[in-house]
Protein backbone atom coordinates (compact mmCIF):
# COMPACT_ATOMS: atom_id res chain seq x y z
CA UNK A 1 0.00 0.00 0.00
CA UNK A 2 0.94 3.33 -0.83
CA UNK A 3 2.87 4.99 1.81
CA UNK A 4 1.91 8.06 4.07
CA UNK A 5 3.51 10.70 2.49
CA UNK A 6 2.61 9.33 -0.52
CA UNK A 7 -1.06 9.14 0.28
CA UNK A 8 -0.44 12.87 1.92
CA UNK A 9 0.38 13.99 -2.06
CA UNK A 10 -2.22 12.11 -3.39
CA UNK A 11 -4.48 14.30 -1.47
CA UNK A 12 -2.88 17.02 -2.58
CA UNK A 13 -3.87 16.79 -5.71
CA UNK A 14 -7.35 15.47 -4.84
CA UNK A 15 -7.69 18.84 -3.02
CA UNK A 16 -6.39 20.67 -5.57
CA UNK A 17 -8.81 19.28 -8.53
CA UNK A 18 -11.54 19.19 -6.13
CA UNK A 19 -11.18 22.93 -5.89
CA UNK A 20 -10.88 23.50 -9.71
CA UNK A 21 -14.10 21.31 -9.99
CA UNK A 22 -15.73 23.23 -7.99
CA UNK A 23 -15.01 26.36 -9.12
CA UNK A 24 -16.31 25.18 -12.46
CA UNK A 25 -19.62 24.15 -10.94
CA UNK A 26 -20.29 27.26 -9.35
CA UNK A 27 -20.21 28.95 -12.82
CA UNK A 28 -23.26 26.65 -13.81
CA UNK A 29 -24.93 27.22 -10.63
CA UNK A 30 -28.74 28.96 -11.12
CA UNK A 31 -29.48 27.19 -14.44
CA UNK A 32 -26.71 28.64 -16.97
CA UNK A 33 -26.19 25.00 -18.28
CA UNK A 34 -27.58 22.97 -21.05
CA UNK A 35 -29.94 19.27 -19.76
CA UNK A 36 -30.69 16.07 -21.23
CA UNK A 37 -33.07 14.29 -19.34
CA UNK A 38 -33.76 11.21 -20.07
CA UNK A 39 -36.79 10.41 -18.03
CA UNK A 40 -37.05 9.68 -14.00
CA UNK A 41 -33.46 10.42 -11.92
CA UNK A 42 -31.47 9.99 -15.25
CA UNK A 43 -30.32 13.28 -16.25
CA UNK A 44 -27.01 14.39 -17.51
CA UNK A 45 -26.00 18.16 -18.08
CA UNK A 46 -23.32 20.59 -19.49
CA UNK A 47 -21.61 20.38 -16.26
CA UNK A 48 -21.19 16.79 -15.74
CA UNK A 49 -19.25 16.40 -19.08
CA UNK A 50 -17.00 19.69 -18.01
CA UNK A 51 -16.18 18.80 -14.44
CA UNK A 52 -15.22 14.97 -16.05
CA UNK A 53 -12.83 16.71 -17.98
CA UNK A 54 -11.16 18.62 -16.23
CA UNK A 55 -10.91 16.34 -12.84
CA UNK A 56 -9.12 13.89 -15.21
CA UNK A 57 -6.43 17.06 -16.71
CA UNK A 58 -5.97 17.35 -13.15
CA UNK A 59 -5.81 13.92 -11.39
CA UNK A 60 -4.48 11.39 -14.20
CA UNK A 61 -0.61 10.64 -13.76
CA UNK A 62 1.28 8.24 -16.71
CA UNK A 63 0.64 4.25 -15.41
CA UNK A 64 -2.84 5.96 -13.66
CA UNK A 65 -6.55 4.29 -14.97
CA UNK A 66 -9.87 5.58 -15.04
CA UNK A 67 -13.26 5.13 -14.23
CA UNK A 68 -15.75 7.62 -14.71
CA UNK A 69 -20.08 7.49 -14.97
CA UNK A 70 -19.43 9.80 -17.98
CA UNK A 71 -16.56 8.29 -19.89
CA UNK A 72 -16.76 4.98 -22.11
CA UNK A 73 -14.94 1.97 -19.38
CA UNK A 74 -11.28 1.49 -20.96
CA UNK A 75 -10.62 -1.95 -19.52
CA UNK A 76 -7.11 -1.60 -19.39
CA UNK A 77 -7.80 -0.27 -15.97
CA UNK A 78 -7.93 -3.98 -14.66
CA UNK A 79 -4.16 -4.12 -15.25
CA UNK A 80 -3.27 -1.63 -13.27
CA UNK A 81 -2.55 -0.58 -9.56
CA UNK A 82 -3.54 2.56 -9.20
CA UNK A 83 -7.15 3.68 -10.72
CA UNK A 84 -9.25 7.16 -10.42
CA UNK A 85 -13.06 6.29 -10.28
CA UNK A 86 -14.90 9.40 -10.12
CA UNK A 87 -18.37 11.17 -10.34
CA UNK A 88 -18.15 14.18 -11.23
CA UNK A 89 -21.58 15.33 -10.49
CA UNK A 90 -23.20 12.80 -8.07
CA UNK A 91 -26.58 13.79 -7.27
CA UNK A 92 -27.31 15.71 -10.86
CA UNK A 93 -31.07 15.43 -10.34
CA UNK A 94 -30.32 17.33 -7.09
CA UNK A 95 -28.36 19.82 -8.88
CA UNK A 96 -30.69 20.71 -11.91
CA UNK A 97 -33.66 21.09 -8.99
CA UNK A 98 -31.26 23.33 -7.00
CA UNK A 99 -31.30 20.84 -3.60
CA UNK A 100 -27.92 21.30 -1.94
CA UNK A 101 -27.26 17.34 -1.96
CA UNK A 102 -24.90 16.78 -4.72
CA UNK A 103 -21.38 16.82 -4.86
CA UNK A 104 -18.18 16.22 -6.80
CA UNK A 105 -16.44 12.65 -5.84
CA UNK A 106 -12.98 11.57 -6.25
CA UNK A 107 -11.22 8.61 -4.99
CA UNK A 108 -7.80 7.03 -5.35
CA UNK A 109 -7.71 2.77 -5.73
CA UNK A 110 -5.17 1.14 -5.33
CA UNK A 111 -5.48 -3.03 -6.15
CA UNK A 112 -9.14 -2.46 -5.28
CA UNK A 113 -9.03 -0.77 -2.14
CA UNK A 114 -10.14 2.58 -1.78
CA UNK A 115 -6.92 4.44 -0.16
CA UNK A 116 -7.88 7.84 -0.58
CA UNK A 117 -10.88 10.32 -1.54
CA UNK A 118 -12.47 13.41 -1.26
CA UNK A 119 -15.99 15.23 -2.22
CA UNK A 120 -16.94 18.95 -2.58
CA UNK A 121 -20.28 20.01 -2.18
CA UNK A 122 -20.12 23.67 -3.70
CA UNK A 123 -24.10 24.46 -2.74
CA UNK A 124 -22.60 24.24 1.07
CA UNK A 125 -18.80 24.68 1.09
CA UNK A 126 -17.82 21.74 2.00
CA UNK A 127 -14.75 19.69 1.36
CA UNK A 128 -14.17 16.24 2.98
CA UNK A 129 -10.50 14.67 2.57
CA UNK A 130 -9.29 11.16 3.30
CA UNK A 131 -6.74 8.99 3.38
CA UNK A 132 -6.18 5.49 5.04
CA UNK A 133 -3.40 6.43 6.71
CA UNK A 134 -3.83 10.27 7.35
CA UNK A 135 -7.59 10.53 9.11
CA UNK A 136 -10.29 12.92 7.49
CA UNK A 137 -10.96 16.61 7.22
CA UNK A 138 -14.18 18.63 6.49
CA UNK A 139 -13.14 22.13 5.31
CA UNK A 140 -9.21 21.14 6.96
CA UNK A 141 -10.51 20.70 10.82
CA UNK A 142 -9.99 16.70 11.41
CA UNK A 143 -13.45 15.13 11.79
CA UNK A 144 -14.22 11.40 12.96
CA UNK A 145 -16.98 8.78 12.70
CA UNK A 146 -19.66 9.41 15.57
CA UNK A 147 -19.27 5.96 18.77
CA UNK A 148 -22.64 5.76 19.47
CA UNK A 149 -22.91 2.57 20.55
CA UNK A 150 -27.10 1.91 19.93
CA UNK A 151 -29.17 3.28 16.95
CA UNK A 152 -31.57 4.62 20.01
CA UNK A 153 -31.50 8.69 19.09
CA UNK A 154 -29.16 8.30 16.16
CA UNK A 155 -29.10 10.18 13.02
CA UNK A 156 -29.61 7.86 10.06
CA UNK A 157 -29.18 8.99 6.41
CA UNK A 158 -31.66 7.82 3.97
CA UNK A 159 -31.55 7.82 -0.11
CA UNK A 160 -34.45 10.75 -0.84
CA UNK A 161 -35.44 8.70 -4.18
CA UNK A 162 -35.81 5.43 -2.01
CA UNK A 163 -37.64 7.16 0.53
CA UNK A 164 -40.23 8.47 -1.95
CA UNK A 165 -40.65 5.31 -3.54
CA UNK A 166 -41.66 3.55 0.30
CA UNK A 167 -38.96 1.57 0.81
CA UNK A 168 -37.85 2.49 4.22
CA UNK A 169 -41.20 2.13 5.97
CA UNK A 170 -39.61 -0.61 8.15
CA UNK A 171 -37.59 2.16 9.87
CA UNK A 172 -40.65 4.74 11.14
CA UNK A 173 -41.87 3.23 14.46
CA UNK A 174 -37.88 2.50 15.21
CA UNK A 175 -35.85 4.74 17.79
CA UNK A 176 -33.83 6.58 15.02
CA UNK A 177 -34.63 10.11 13.36
CA UNK A 178 -34.22 8.84 9.13
CA UNK A 179 -33.51 12.34 6.88
CA UNK A 180 -33.86 12.03 3.31
CA UNK A 181 -30.76 13.24 1.90
CA UNK A 182 -29.59 12.96 -2.51
CA UNK A 183 -26.23 12.01 -3.12
CA UNK A 184 -24.99 9.22 -1.82
CA UNK A 185 -21.36 10.23 -1.98
CA UNK A 186 -22.39 13.17 0.09
CA UNK A 187 -24.40 11.19 2.75
CA UNK A 188 -21.17 9.43 3.05
CA UNK A 189 -19.15 12.09 3.65
CA UNK A 190 -20.97 13.55 6.65
CA UNK A 191 -21.22 9.89 8.15
CA UNK A 192 -17.49 9.87 8.22
CA UNK A 193 -17.40 13.17 9.60
CA UNK A 194 -19.96 12.55 12.47
CA UNK A 195 -22.61 14.54 11.27
CA UNK A 196 -24.73 11.68 11.02
CA UNK A 197 -24.47 8.44 12.65
CA UNK A 198 -25.22 5.59 9.70
CA UNK A 199 -26.22 5.39 5.91
CA UNK A 200 -27.31 2.58 4.18
CA UNK A 201 -28.85 1.25 0.68
CA UNK A 202 -30.33 -2.03 -0.54
CA UNK A 203 -30.10 -1.07 -3.77
CA UNK A 204 -27.17 -1.46 -6.19
CA UNK A 205 -24.55 1.28 -6.78
CA UNK A 206 -21.41 1.99 -9.26
CA UNK A 207 -17.90 2.28 -8.39
CA UNK A 208 -18.09 5.94 -8.73
CA UNK A 209 -20.96 6.98 -6.75
CA UNK A 210 -19.48 5.07 -3.46
CA UNK A 211 -15.36 4.74 -3.80
CA UNK A 212 -14.54 8.50 -2.38
CA UNK A 213 -17.13 7.96 -0.03
CA UNK A 214 -15.78 4.28 0.78
CA UNK A 215 -12.56 5.96 1.28
CA UNK A 216 -13.75 8.28 3.69
CA UNK A 217 -15.73 6.24 5.94
CA UNK A 218 -12.80 3.64 6.86
CA UNK A 219 -10.10 6.85 6.65
CA UNK A 220 -12.92 8.05 9.79
CA UNK A 221 -12.33 4.49 11.31
CA UNK A 222 -15.75 3.87 10.53
CA UNK A 223 -17.28 0.14 9.22
CA UNK A 224 -18.43 -0.35 5.68
CA UNK A 225 -19.73 -2.94 3.63
CA UNK A 226 -22.07 -4.34 1.32
CA UNK A 227 -25.33 -5.73 3.15
CA UNK A 228 -23.82 -9.23 3.85
CA UNK A 229 -20.81 -8.10 5.09
CA UNK A 230 -18.50 -8.69 2.28
CA UNK A 231 -15.64 -6.76 1.35
CA UNK A 232 -16.07 -3.31 -0.81
CA UNK A 233 -13.54 -3.25 -3.65
CA UNK A 234 -12.91 -1.53 -6.58
CA UNK A 235 -11.70 -1.37 -10.27
CA UNK A 236 -13.55 -4.49 -11.01
CA UNK A 237 -14.36 -5.85 -14.47
CA UNK A 238 -18.17 -5.20 -13.61
CA UNK A 239 -18.12 -1.56 -11.71
CA UNK A 240 -21.89 -2.51 -10.06
CA UNK A 241 -22.03 -3.18 -6.42
CA UNK A 242 -24.47 -4.78 -4.27
CA UNK A 243 -25.75 -1.87 -1.85
CA UNK A 244 -23.41 -1.14 1.65
CA UNK A 245 -23.59 0.14 5.19
CA UNK A 246 -21.82 2.55 6.33
CA UNK A 247 -21.87 3.53 10.37
CA UNK A 248 -19.29 3.61 13.50
CA UNK A 249 -18.43 0.04 14.84
CA UNK A 250 -20.40 -0.13 17.35
CA UNK A 251 -23.47 -0.05 15.26
CA UNK A 252 -22.81 -2.86 12.88
CA UNK A 253 -24.08 -5.74 14.86
CA UNK A 254 -27.84 -3.74 14.93
CA UNK A 255 -27.86 -2.40 11.94
CA UNK A 256 -27.00 -5.61 10.13
CA UNK A 257 -29.99 -7.02 12.23
CA UNK A 258 -32.33 -4.64 11.71
CA UNK A 259 -31.38 -4.92 8.07
CA UNK A 260 -31.27 -9.06 7.64
CA UNK A 261 -35.47 -9.13 7.62
CA UNK A 262 -35.82 -6.24 5.18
Amino acid sequence: MLTEAQQLQYLSRIEHALLAATNAANQFRGGAFELRDHGGRNVVTEVDRRICDLLRTELVRPEEAWLSEEDPDDRARLGCELCWVVDPLDGTREFVDGIPEWCISVALVENGIAIAGGTSNPATNEIFLGALACGVTRNGETVQQTNRASLDGALVLASRSEWKRGEWRYAEQKHFAVQPMGSVAYKLSRVAAGLADATWTLSPKHEWDIAAGVALVRSAGGCIHSPDASELRFNRSNPLLPGLIACGPNLWPEISSLLSGV
